[in-house]
């Protein structure tokens, strides 16, 4: 769990920004992993893959199952509630590292990544933050190759607008 915690961990903060949310994914990720007895993993890298689809897709759940929780009515209370939950959160948040405090390269980086809608931005924080190569990442998300290489060149085009 230790060797690949920070990889699932930065994989939810692409989708939440509340820390909460992300411990729940993080966390449901980690619990299908000590479930899934039937999983056998090739390698070290398998298991990685592995554990970056999983998370990715409880994030998507997670967001589905929101935005139909606030469709669906509520809009109010909802709101309230988050709010509520949002500053108790933020006054319980440790401080972030010097490199990722607000106002930093970092941070600006991370926030322009966090803007851009899910197509590109998975595939922009595998091949920029973990590496992976975008045939790699392609039989990550099941998706084509060249469908891949376009999402990356967009998310990068979206980075340069928005970091210039």
């Amino acid at each position: 769990m230790e060797r690949h915690a920070d990889t699932v961990w930065r994989v939810c903060l692409l989708y939440f920004p509340c820390e909460a949310d992300c411990q729940d994914a993080f966390q449901e990720t980690f619990l299908r992993y000590a479930l899934a007895d039937t999983t056998t993993f090739a390698d070290d890298d398998h298991r990685k893959a592995w554990l970056i689809r999983v998370a990715r897709t409880r994030c998507l759940d997670m967001l589905k199952a929101a935005h139909r929780t606030r469709t669906a009515g509520g809009d109010e209370a909802l709101g309230a509630a988050e709010s509520q939950q949002a500053v108790g959160q933020r006054a319980a948040q440790p401080a972030a590292p010097p490199d990722e405090q607000p106002g930093s390269f970092t941070s600006e980086v991370m926030d322009a990544l966090q803007d851009l809608d899910d197509p590109p931005r998975t595939p922009l924080y595998l091949a920029l933050c973990e590496e992976y190569t975008a045939p790699e990442i392609a039989q990550l998300l099941d998706a084509p190759v060249n469908t891949v290489y376009s999402w990356i060149a967009r998310g990068k085009k979206h980075l340069r607008e928005v970091l210039s």
